[in-house]
């Protein structure tokens, strides 16, 4: 019964073969091959995988565009990785350079012994700050969400002048953003680092929750979001070992609430173009964080989405086009 399937399966897949190489026979006959330029802008958006050694850890990053156009760093949350900005970064790199690395632990970086490297945000930044370096990026906007937030923060208030733009997407700098119920297990667990505290944490990490991430507070998320976003993210996670360096990060995230004075006065003192593009229903980082950047920002671009943590899933075209204005105006080459 199973053997016609597979036969129709192939006679499908021939057939569009088919079509496609005859339409591409017509195309060429009636002399509609791409014109230079149009060669030159496909060229600029397609993307190419790369990984450097930062203290002999291997990094894995995605880049796109023109290496002497103004450049973005695309900085991923958690349980993501680079993955998460496929869309967006063939939407900026006719224009930008774009980068977009994977942490230690995350995507197709190395994911080296807890007893060889110490997972902790300070030292996440520490790496991070090495690529920029490393890849000779002396001037770059940052994207920051969930995880990018503390990591970027900590390397744009050490180097304010490399940073020439935020994009903020759903990364929190208040103690207003995490004033809420999904942050009680966690700030448990930071206030007492017990067996007990971080078996209410593990859940986070097992499929069913991945999941939730991606489809609560969106619109239509059966619709709207490719689900190989969460089986990608899980199938990371679902690496040996993997598990218990989230569970060590949770923990350090607590390390992250001291520093939001030193960050908030980061934006007083220096002003930084900001567009912040926020899914609204976002039940980890909702509205209530992402309101209190105007009050050290008050230039700051505000656009609350109807959509959940993982915005780009559901509204990347929409928050594409806010990112190419708001860069074409604030970002010089």
């Amino acid at each position: 019964m199973k053997f016609p399937v597979r036969y129709s399966t192939f006679a499908v897949a021939v057939g569009v073969m088919a079509i496609v190489s005859t339409f591409s026979l017509h195309a060429g006959a009636a002399g509609t091959e791409p014109t230079h330029s149009a060669r030159s802008a496909q060229a600029t958006q397609t993307v190419t995988y790369h990984t450097v050694s930062i203290d002999g850890v291997k990094v894995f990053y995605r880049e796109a565009g023109p290496k002497d156009a103004p450049t973005v760093l695309l900085l991923h949350g958690f349980p993501s990785s680079s993955h998460m900005f496929r869309n967006l970064i063939p939407q900026l790199a006719d224009r930008y350079h774009v980068i977009a690395p994977d942490y230690p632990s995350y995507g197709q970086s190395d994911q080296p012994a807890m007893g060889k490297f110490t997972y902790s945000f300070d030292n996440l930044a520490a790496v991070v700050d090495q690529l920029t370096t490393h890849l000779g990026l002396s001037k770059f906007a940052i994207y920051v969400q969930d995880y990018g937030a503390p990591i970027g923060y900590r390397i744009a208030s050490a180097h304010p002048e490399k940073i020439s733009a935020i994009i903020v997407q759903n990364g929190n700098a208040y103690d207003e953003g995490i004033d809420n119920p999904f942050w009680a297990p966690l700030k448990a667990y930071w206030k007492d680092k017990t067996e007990a505290n971080a078996a209410k944490l593990r859940p986070f990490f097992e499929l069913d929750a991945t999941k939730w991430q991606y489809s609560e507070g969106f619109r239509d998320p059966a619709t709207n979001v490719s689900p190989d976003a969460w089986m990608m993210d899980q199938a990371y996670m679902d690496r040996p070992g993997n598990k218990a360096i989230q569970l060590e990060l949770f923990y350090s995230y607590g390390t992250n609430p001291p520093h939001y004075p030193a960050w908030q006065a980061y934006f007083r003192k220096h002003q930084p173009p900001m567009l912040i593009v926020w899914g609204k229903n976002d039940k980890i980082f909702p509205a209530a964080g992402a309101t209190p950047y105007l009050r050290d920002l008050p230039k700051a671009e505000l656009h609350l989405l109807d959509t959940g943590h993982f915005a780009l899933e559901e509204d990347g075209n929409e928050i594409a086009g806010l990112i190419r204005d708001f860069l074409g105006r604030q970002v010089k080459p």
